[in-house]
């Protein structure tokens, strides 16, 4: 670069104004492509340390995290630590909430390879019955329901369950509507995201659940 730089110079001395303004130039693309290379640098140290586990988990989500049971207790991820778990943050009175009977096929497909479905009734966009034993008789005689499901929830803004700020924290996701889907690989890192216009029995979903399966 020092060369590059005295060349340019050499040239400014006879050539006044211009020559200035050459090596000026010069020495901005210099700096510009010293930036480049150095980002391509920091990008693959970066990667290696994920690699080796050392770069943090910039894709990961909290494999403690603990929900409410709506039958009482909790819901502990860890307990489904190796296992895919697809969470959805639900609603009663939603237009998406037919979609319920997705998720029960969904997980009913492929509970015995594995998968956890988890349903998070939230009424943070208010569309939500007013209480956990309302929600869970709801959904049990209008859809069958028996896949795994949280009390009422709160998954954004200041109020969101830690699982849901980790979940923006580290990869820019958080639901915009209900039944908006978040999908756990088994290492505990997030495997995709959809919102609630992506049907759970959605190719897209699918294919995402079945690379992780055994």
């Amino acid at each position: 670069m020092s060369a590059f730089i005295i060349r340019w110079g050499a040239d400014a001395k006879f050539k006044g104004f211009w020559g200035l303004r050459h090596l000026m130039l010069a020495f901005a693309l210099a700096l510009r492509r010293f930036g480049v290379i150095f980002g391509t640098m920091r990008m693959i140290l970066y990667s290696a340390l994920l690699s080796l586990g050392l770069g943090g988990s910039a894709m990961g989500a909290p494999a403690n995290a603990v929900f409410p049971n709506i039958d009482g207790g909790s819901h502990v991820l860890s307990e489904w630590s190796g296992q895919p778990v697809l969470v959805v943050n639900t609603a009663s009175r939603c237009g998406f909430t037919p979609q319920y009977s997705a998720l029960q096929d969904v997980y009913d497909r492929y509970k015995d390879r594995g998968l956890v479905v988890l349903a998070v009734p939230s009424d943070d966009f208010n569309q939500e019955l007013d209480t956990a034993s309302e929600v869970k008789e709801f959904c049990e005689i209008t859809f069958g329901l028996d896949l795994p499901m949280t009390d009422i929830t709160s998954v954004k803004g200041a109020d969101a369950h830690p699982f849901y700020q980790s979940v923006k924290a580290e990869t820019g996701f958080t639901p915009r509507w209900n039944f908006n889907k978040v999908l756990i690989a088994p290492d505990g890192s997030v495997a995709g995201t959809w919102g609630a216009s992506t049907r759970p029995t959605s190719r897209q979903i699918t294919r995402a659940i079945e690379a992780l399966l055994d």
